[in-house]
């Protein structure tokens, strides 16, 4: 039963794209051919700042610098921002081997990530890691991919060429502030290059075991002058992930996708972006059935620099999404059969903000926010969403003030306001205060309020019975899930070989969704607010330049959670289907610039146990070491070659699910090659 009253859970398939592997391989070889005869070949010395051999060359202290964007929503030296932040390079995300997103998300060391299938997966941070994972807002190019479907993302449909990704900045914490309801425990920003940086022709294929193939293209060229242009494809075929006893779990995922953008980069004050994307995938579902997925967005930019310290910038986009999903029968007698469930919403929102200074001690940034959906459901028997049809409206605005004290400490003031259609007004304010110790110490501390709106799940599903009495329904009282937190931390570059940071948090959770029934009848099960709790711990990262070739990180994370039962009320799950959450993770990467173009990258990680009520009792998922390697092979100015090997250790391993529940599946040890041809 606990598996119907989680959002819908997506998986899908198509048959391999042999045929376009072969071609792709071939576009590869001539592309590159004509590159080596119109240039040098053997020398990687002209190689442009943009590129990752450029990239690898690069200090700790100018990472340090690197600029952010999602602490204060303008840029700012990552050592400076005060939060507890992690940026994912491009360099990172191609060493890593990374094939989708959320792999390349496991080179942030606070988040906890959990592969569940072939095309699902569970991501959060500082706890809560459900299957609906739904505190943690991510946002692509500044475009929010939270749904209000289900309160999550759906991973299996945010993907890019990830070559094209410039940074992805993980904060862990409330930044509802700045970006919003949902931004409770943390804010993912994926940041692609722009149209400038991504000229020429880029074309890579490879396949593998579990990748079975993939084929990506794109080029960059010029408009008209400082008008700069791409536009790409790519495709992958994943095949099944395993059952517990080595049967597949037939659950294979293909997805293709392609997309566009324009920068017009002038040197008057105004710079104009217009881009967009589209993608459509078919996933297996080991239960039966294919589901089908599609995603469409165009998103226009256009910022007015007033000077260094003030700008404007207004941005909308349209955002539509399409899911078909086959809702499996209930072992339940008196739940209805299986069916399909279809849902599209379509997305609308424009943002605007301003930034500037009022005298030497006071810096603002303030906007102002409007986003419509409207959603259309074709209910599936076993599940579904009442009304079918509904519009939502959300209005917001912020301000943010930081205020100079001394030379060295800065305090930061700020409040997010929003108006929803379920709970009317929320407040998130924010008080966060940063003490520079020294030119590359830091040492911040911070103390929020952020809010999980409610999402049409805890409102609308319901799972209909044969007894014409739901057997779950949601809550027209349902109230916003509230968190304060208390944070404390520090950042500092410790000489030219050492970076380290340290954060430490407390937090309050209070009105926390839970699955109520009243002392006289079991059912309806309703979703209520019944559960309070409290977490805390802390997390370490740091960075070594062991050598001017050798490079490690490592990371570590503690996570003590306590979720209880309000006095007098109820929960049909004792207060343990909210979470589901290693109490520590360990990693350490390695990563070595060989001689002869050689790359050898090598990364470990350990996660605990994790407690998971998806049956009828509380279980455990056990703890595991991996070991993923990657390497490459840069055998010309052009031309790289590599070869990737994912989770080393285990044949096949569990990450997420209910052991003994049948839709459990374990992931398996791949591997892949890929040649890539940039010119």
């Amino acid at each position: 039963m606990n598996n119907r009253i989680k959002a819908i859970t997506k998986v899908r398939t198509r048959p391999r794209y042999v045929g376009l592997l072969l071609s792709t391989t071939i576009l590869i070889i001539i592309s590159c051919g004509v590159s080596l005869a119109q240039t040098d070949t053997n020398s990687l010395s002209n190689t442009d700042t943009n590129s990752p051999q450029a990239l690898k060359q690069l200090s700790l202290e100018q990472l340090m610098d690197m600029s952010v964007t999602s602490v204060a929503r303008e840029p700012e030296p990552y050592k400076e921002a005060p939060a507890a932040i992690q940026v994912i390079t491009s360099e990172e995300i191609e060493n890593s081997g990374a094939s989708s997103i959320p792999e390349a998300l496991r080179l942030a060391d606070s988040l906890d990530i959990a592969q569940k299938n072939s095309h699902d997966w569970a991501i959060s941070a500082r706890g809560f890691n459900t299957s609906l994972a739904n505190k943690m807002l991510v946002l692509v190019d500044g475009r929010s991919v939270y749904t209000p479907l289900f309160a999550g993302v759906s991973w299996d449909q945010q993907d890019y060429i990830l070559a094209d990704i410039d940074r992805i900045e993980v904060i862990s914490g409330p930044g509802g502030t700045l970006w919003g309801a949902n931004a409770v425990n943390g804010v993912i920003s994926i940041t692609t290059k722009s149209a400038q940086d991504t000229q020429g022709l880029y074309v890579s294929g490879g396949g593998g075991s579990w990748l079975h193939d993939f084929g990506a293209a794109r080029y960059g060229g010029v408009l008209a002058s400082n008008v700069y242009y791409r536009i790409y494809g790519k495709y992958f075929d994943r095949g099944s992930q395993v059952m517990p006893d080595g049967n597949s779990a037939s659950d294979s995922w293909n997805m293709g996708q392609g997309g566009f953008r324009i920068d017009d980069v002038p040197l008057s004050p105004n710079t104009y972006t217009l881009q967009g994307d589209f993608n459509a995938g078919h996933e297996d579902v080991t239960t039966g059935g294919t589901a089908n997925v599609a995603d469409g967005n165009l998103l226009g930019r256009w910022t007015h620099t007033i000077s260094d310290d003030s700008d404007m910038q207004l941005q909308s986009y349209f955002y539509r999404t399409h899911l078909s999903d086959p809702i499996p029968a209930s072992i339940d007698p008196f739940v209805n059969q299986a069916g399909t469930l279809i849902d599209d919403m379509d997305t609308y929102d424009i943002d605007f903000q301003h930034r500037f200074s009022l005298g030497e001690h006071n810096h603002f940034v303030w906007g102002l926010g409007y986003r419509r959906t409207h959603e259309t459901d074709q209910n599936a028997p076993g599940l579904q969403y009442i009304p079918s049809t509904l519009d939502q409206d959300l209005y917001s605005g912020f301000v943010q003030d930081e205020i100079l004290l001394l030379r060295n400490l800065h305090f930061t003031l700020g409040t997010k306001v929003e108006h929803n259609d379920y709970t009317g007004f929320e407040e998130e304010p924010s008080a966060r205060i940063q003490w520079d110790v020294t030119s590359k110490q830091m040492i911040w501390a911070a103390v929020s309020r952020a809010v999980r709106m409610p999402s049409r799940v805890d409102e609308d599903e319901q799972i209909p019975t044969t007894l014409h009495i739901p057997l779950l329904e949601g809550s027209s009282n349902f109230k916003s899930e509230t968190l304060i937190a208390f944070e404390l931390g520090y950042r500092a570059q410790l000489g030219q070989k050492v970076s380290a940071s340290i954060s430490t948090y407390y937090n309050l959770y209070n009105d926390i969704r839970s699955t109520s029934y009243t002392p006289t009848n079991i059912i309806p099960l309703y979703f209520a607010n019944n559960l309070r709790g409290e977490t805390y711990g802390g997390e370490l990262a740091g960075d070594y330049q062991m050598l001017n070739w050798w490079r490690l990180h490592a990371g570590y994370d503690l996570l003590k959670e306590h979720l209880y039962v309000i006095p007098g009320q109820y929960d049909y799950n004792g207060g343990h289907n909210e979470t589901a959450d290693p109490q520590q993770q360990f990693s350490i990467r390695s990563s070595m610039d060989l001689p002869a173009n050689v790359e050898f990258d090598t990364a470990l990680r350990w996660v605990d146990s994790l407690s998971i009520n998806d049956g009828p009792v509380v279980a455990t998922v056990p703890s595991y070491f991996e070991v993923d390697a990657r390497l490459g092979w840069q055998a010309t100015k052009h031309i790289e070659f590599s070869i990737v090997g994912q989770n080393l250790v285990h044949a096949q391993h569990q990450e997420y699910g209910y052991p003994g529940n049948p839709a459990t599946e374990d992931i398996v040890r791949s591997g892949y090659g890929e040649m890539t041809c940039r010119f």
